[in-house]
């Protein structure tokens, strides 16, 4: 089996977001399980209208050639990336309650810490 990849994202900036998608994709894309688990500011990246998407960094990353967060969310949807929103997170942040993306499921640490076993994680 292969192992699997968490991707812990406590940041609500762009930049973190983008390479944690990047991140997150790249490696579902070489077929590892990978769950993407975001927390305090960084779920942000997970609510419905996705609000990093309108960002400056987000026009210059599509002008240079580059997938932006709409567009990586969408991959990360087809590549199977389970998206955790930290349930305690959405709390600290006044967002419990907020619409979230299309197959994001609201949990807490513990799931994430299961949903990845004894694998590799990065934190954004």
């Amino acid at each position: 089996m292969t192992q699997p990849l968490g991707v812990l994202l406590i940041s609500g900036g762009h930049e973190r977001a983008h390479f944690a998608l990047m991140a997150a994709t790249a490696a579902a894309a070489l077929g590892r399980p990978v769950t993407l688990f975001a927390t305090n500011a960084g779920c942000r990246l997970l609510l419905r209208d996705a609000p990093l998407a309108g960002e400056a960094r987000e026009a210059a990353a599509e002008a240079a050639g580059v997938a932006g967060v709409a567009a990586l969310l969408e991959a990360a949807r087809e590549l199977g990336i389970r998206m955790i929103a930290c349930e305690a997170g959405l709390r600290l942040e006044g967002l419990d309650g907020a619409p979230l993306a299309e197959g994001v499921e609201v949990a807490g640490l513990v799931t994430f810490l299961a949903a990845n076993g004894v694998g590799q994680f990065l934190t954004f």
